[in-house]
């Protein structure tokens, strides 16, 4: 049984105050000012959001409106201690208790919170005016603040993409892969959600146990709307927030040394367009970053709509970029074995970091935050004539809107009010995205709670 389902839902402890501990006990008095006196009006939404999905970590939903209905009387108090801050909830969800006491991983994810909104508050306060290289810096930085980068540790992070709205076989997959990974001492690296996000990590975990290795890790990487509408799942040990989707997915792509992709909702088709983008530079050709496109054999249709999707739209030679294997976590797990050996000659021979892909290229377009509204949405110039790695980044940004309105609040609102988005494109295009984004609905990988309503409407422009 999972225990949020033993645990009435809107059950709630009056108060209780924790302290951060270990590296996460490290703030400035500055920053202790800013939690105290809420000063920055805009930061205490998001802590007390992001901190309220932290507290119902390993709760399965994408409906962050009805989540977040549930307690509204939740509060965070900051006051100075001697241990640098002390936190008082208020009204917080019982199920993240056992006897009154904060579960350990929950506790250490609410001041993973604090660390990295704060940091990339102080590192920037205008993101849309970051440079390339500011970005990289910052999502560093981050990365840094919250020690996932170990310069004395092997090759060993596997980002693994898929989806949060899942069938029961694409789970056990993903699981049995994670499992081969962890049997070869690697890392997990999820967006921290549920579906496939959690299975690889589980399956990780007990591949580890086997191998009496204790030092692997489960890096989530989330950023603060997302979080929102997706709790993490309750297999993480570390955590990071950053501060957009843009500098998540950087963040994946600079430090993973393999990528396993699962099947998925819009979310998924977005992390392909952006990983196609980025190896589609021709400043990326030489870079051996192994990516694989994996699912059960009950999943072979749907892989196949990926890749006729991506090969209408971008064309054979992006996709050549991605090797196709179904139904066989062992090769899976062996490809990307080989794989990193081919990365760590690479990094050798450009004198670029295990830990970090500093050498990467990435597309300005793929940096600058996008941010989906109906007029942003829109404007998307989605015409087959450009090439199609600039195809690629207008098609990112279709999806990340889509994924925006079916599960970030904010985004949800101003389409109940405003309607669908309207997004208008070439009418070949038209026909690939209704063709693949019907499909996604008709598995319900779009949403886990609830019938899904579309957020946007495909106009063609001839």
């Amino acid at each position: 049984m999972n225990r949020p389902s033993a645990v009435t839902e809107a059950m709630t402890l009056l108060e209780t105050s924790i302290h951060p501990r270990n590296h996460l006990a490290f703030l400035s008095q500055h920053e202790v000012d800013r939690l105290i006196n809420r000063t920055d009006e805009t930061l205490y939404p998001l802590i007390r959001n992001c901190a309220l999905a932290v507290l119902n970590s390993g709760v399965a939903t994408d409906d962050s409106l009805g989540l977040f209905s549930q307690y509204p009387d939740f509060d965070m108090e900051f006051e100075r201690h001697p241990r640098g801050l002390q936190v008082t909830l208020k009204n917080a969800p019982a199920q993240a208790f056992v006897d009154g006491t904060l579960i350990e991983t929950i506790h250490d994810q609410l001041f993973a919170v604090l660390r990295d909104l704060l940091h990339s508050r102080d590192s920037s306060q205008n993101l849309n005016a970051l440079s390339p290289r500011d970005c990289s810096n910052l999502v560093f930085q981050l990365l840094r603040n919250a020690k996932v980068l170990e310069s004395n540790r092997e090759l060993s992070c596997i980002v693994c993409w898929g989806g949060h709205s899942i069938s029961q076989a694409e789970y056990d997959y993903s699981q049995a892969v994670g499992q081969e990974l962890g049997l070869r001492r690697l890392d997990i690296c999820t967006g921290c959600g549920p579906g496939a996000m959690k299975g690889p990590m589980r399956g990780a975990i007990y591949a580890h146990k086997r191998q009496n290795y204790t030092e692997g890790r489960l890096i989530g990487i989330s950023e603060p709307g997302i979080i929102a509408a997706e709790p993490p799942n309750g297999m993480i040990s570390e955590l990071v927030i950053m501060p957009d989707i843009e500098k998540r997915l950087e963040a994946f792509v600079r430090i993973a040394h393999g990528i396993v992709i699962f099947p998925g909702g819009a979310g998924t088709v977005e992390e392909m367009l952006y990983l196609l983008a980025i190896l589609g530079d021709s400043r990326n050709t030489r870079d051996p970053l192994p990516v694989i496109l994996t699912g059960p054999a009950s999943s072979r249709a749907t892989i196949e709509a990926y890749v006729e999707f991506l090969t209408l739209t971008l064309g054979a030679d992006a996709v050549s970029r991605m090797t196709i294997i179904i139904g066989d976590p062992v090769t899976v797990a062996e490809h990307i074995q080989r794989g990193r050996e081919d990365v760590k000659n690479y990094r050798l021979s450009t004198n670029d970091a295990y830990y970090f892909n500093w050498t990467l290229h990435i597309p300005s377009t793929l940096l600058s935050p996008f941010v989906p509204t109906h007029q942003s949405m829109l404007a998307l110039q989605l015409d087959k004539d450009q090439p199609p790695q600039n195809l690629a980044c207008e098609l990112r940004r279709l999806f990340s809107g889509i994924v925006a309105g079916n599960v970030k609040p904010e985004v949800r609102r101003s389409i109940d009010s405003q309607g669908p988005f309207q997004i208008k494109a070439d009418p070949h295009l038209v026909a690939a995205i209704d063709q693949l984004l019907n499909r996604l609905i008709t598995e319900q990988r779009m949403k886990m709670d609830g019938e899904y309503q579309p957020c946007y409407k495909i106009i063609s422009t001839r």
